[in-house]
């Protein structure tokens, strides 16, 4: 199964006998609020345009946990997640497309939850809402039906902090963020600067090119492999809190690499004054 889908593709499987429940999962991560500046208001976005039957899915509330112990964006509350999944209209036997403003972060983030606790069709449409070029709606849909689906956690891999100290001496751990973040150079959210020792670097802004699509599967896997991914080898991901962490799990897939999220990422490990902190450009 294809992990992502065009909008040319989604549009004929709306038309299909088999639609897609499609989510809206507009996001971003805001470091504005430090300046004073209101946070991004995904639901607004929404409402202002969505597509069309689309039901809106508010990444804080539904796709993560309260922040803290486990990070800035922890796993949600299983039951939770599945009753937020069901009031959407998902159920096990109905494909599922989440798409976002276009960065792809939140979409893929909706995306890994919904494989890790065992949905077997989902997929986020490439590019986004703004590669959709059908038109929009702003009214909600007027009635979603109840979906079926139980959500069932192990899948796919997920990573605690040891996990991913251990992936990263014995398998290869990604550090989804931008390279400065990595280098320790500059930190706007978390308490330190820096990387998990043996992490190595890999923006997940690097899979995409300048429309905010993936890359073609072959050059993904090429990336992958010239970073340390060989055939065989224990991939996982971090990130800042598990949101880009999810894009660049479903890059990989594009490209043919099973790997893990440690979920709690950069946000968890580095408010751990006990964790070690590796900076500059060697992953040691």
């Amino acid at each position: 199964m294809n992990a992502i889908i065009s909008a040319s593709q989604l549009e004929s499987d709306l038309a299909g006998q088999n639609p897609p429940v499609l989510l809206d999962v507009r996001w971003q991560l805001s470091v504005a609020r430090a300046a004073g500046e209101p946070p991004f208001d995904g639901r607004a976005a929404y409402e202002a345009g969505h597509l069309p039957g689309a039901v809106y899915v508010d990444l804080d509330r539904e796709l993560a946990g309260a922040p803290g112990a486990g990070g800035r964006h922890p796993l949600p509350d299983v039951a939770e997640f599945g009753a937020a999944m069901r009031r959407a209209g998902v159920s096990s036997g109905t494909p599922v497309v989440a798409y976002d403003g276009g960065q792809g972060w939140a979409a893929a983030r909706a995306w890994w939850l919904l494989r890790w606790t065992g949905h077997p069709d989902v997929r986020v449409l490439d590019g986004g809402l703004t590669a959709w070029e059908g038109a929009l709606e702003t009214a909600a849909p007027v009635s979603v039906a109840p979906g079926d689906f139980e959500p069932v956690p192990g899948a796919v891999g997920l990573l605690d902090a040891d996990g991913a100290a251990a992936l990263a001496r014995s398998g290869v751990l990604f550090d989804a963020r931008a390279g400065e973040r990595y280098r320790g150079e500059v930190e706007p959210i978390d308490p330190v600067g820096g990387h998990i020792p043996g992490a190595v670097s890999a923006p997940t802004t690097q899979n995409v090119g300048t429309d905010g699509r993936f890359l073609p599967t072959e050059e993904l896997a090429a990336r992958f492999k010239g970073l340390g991914a060989a055939e065989g080898a224990d991939v996982g991901v971090y990130c800042g809190s598990g949101v880009s962490g999810a894009h660049e799990v479903l890059a990989l897939a594009v490209a043919g690499i099973p790997a893990a999220l440690y979920v709690g990422s950069w946000s968890q490990w580095s408010s751990d004054p006990e964790r070690p902190v590796a900076v500059g450009a060697d992953p040691q």
